[in-house]
């Protein structure tokens, strides 16, 4: 396992940017202990419905704030509001993290009775947390998806594919990775490109694929105009055997340790769909899940590639890794990596950039 110095990326061990913590419906007023960015965290749901995160140790002693099951707090019931009581001395932490109640105790709170609280927003049945080092405010929108819950659309469930120990950097070297497609995935790539844009890493792609395939006829062509927004999540959109959403998700437990997400947003032919529609939606799903499972086999048992013995036949992974650094570098420095990057249209020798003129790139927006 190699970590961030090892990669020589940048300043900070975790990037910046807006990352999973978790699927919407796990998290209720029974709060989780969840662990990212090498801190142990406390998320749950207010009697507002407002999700919350706090960093998971009481000022107060040091006491975890979920791993308890045994005392009365825990019992009778440790969110008040949209607070979370301490299972040790019932000390009660707000949304904003600061404490607003401590039993018996007279005259005013002490100011350093506080934890750190996470900004977070909920989209497509995920929380997500912004991350910033720095502790800056969001440097680009919050993750959106219009076609979610959008009549005809059969939304995904999760697929929880548990922790790697593997660097995200070997994860985000898939955008720029033309020559993986045909042994790992048995694509036939028909065209292919990168483009780079602000926050933004694009690939778009197509071909035949021995993955993704239905259970009868011939296989069409695969369209994947895939998009990393910042370092933590990509949306492909996906056409062939149906119009889809790819969703996968990244997020750094601790140094050199990720948690993995998959999901896949279908289109039916009509706005309700149909208990046959859901059950070839959540089967084109698999298939989408273990074509991602190719690339995950390989990175569970691959050493790391701190450097990478690049040749023509190969996607522009240094400048995918030029891209990736303005996460894990302070924002003034921001620009110095963009710019030599930006804009940049990356085609592989002797593999066409465009698709078919029948067919119409999405912007680096995604529309």
């Amino acid at each position: 396992m190699a970590l961030t110095a090892d990669y020589a990326i940048g300043t900070f061990t975790f990037p910046r940017g807006w990352f999973m913590v978790a699927e919407s419906s796990e998290v209720t007023q029974k709060p989780l202990a969840v662990r990212y960015f090498g801190q142990d965290l406390a998320l749950f749901r207010g009697h507002s419905g407002r999700v919350i995160l706090l960093d998971a140790y009481c000022p107060h002693m040091g006491t975890h704030f979920v791993k308890n099951a045994t005392s009365y707090v825990i019992h009778d019931g440790q969110v008040e509001g949209d607070s979370l009581r301490c299972p040790y001395h019932a000390w009660r932490f707000g949304p904003d993290g600061k404490c607003n109640h401590i039993p018996n105790h007279t005259g005013s709170i002490p100011t350093a009775a506080r934890v750190r609280s996470w900004p977070l927003i909920e989209a497509f049945g995920a929380v997500f947390v912004w991350h910033d080092p720095e502790g800056g405010d969001p440097e680009w929108a919050a993750p959106s998806l219009p076609e979610y819950g959008q009549p005809g659309w059969v939304p995904w469930t999760f697929d929880h594919l548990g922790t790697l120990a593997c660097h995200p950097q070997e994860v985000i070297d898939n955008i720029a990775d033309y020559a993986h497609l045909g042994p790992v995935h048995g694509s036939t790539v028909e065209w292919y490109r990168n483009e780079f844009h602000g926050h933004r890493a694009v690939q778009y792609q197509g071909g035949g694929h021995r993955t993704l395939v239905s259970t009868g006829g011939a296989a069409p062509t695969l369209s994947t105009d895939t998009t990393y927004h910042g370092p933590g999540f990509l949306l492909s959109y996906m056409s062939g055997f149906y119009e889809s959403i790819i969703y996968i998700a990244h997020t750094p437990v601790d140094d050199g340790l990720i948690k993995v997400w998959h999901g896949l947003l279908v289109k039916c032919a009509q706005d309700v769909p149909t208990a046959e529609d859901i059950t070839n939606a959540r089967s084109y799903q698999e298939m989408s899940r273990l074509a991602f499972a190719q690339d995950f086999d390989v990175w569970a048992n691959k050493r790391p590639a701190q450097t990478i013995l690049q040749t023509s036949a190969d996607g522009p992974f240094h400048k995918a890794r030029i891209w990736y650094k303005q996460f894990y570098n302070p924002r003034a420095q921001r620009e110095q990596f963009r710019k030599q990057v930006e804009g940049t249209v990356y085609q592989v020798p002797s593999v066409p950039p465009h698709r078919p003129t029948a067919c119409l790139d999405r912007t680096p927006d995604g529309t």
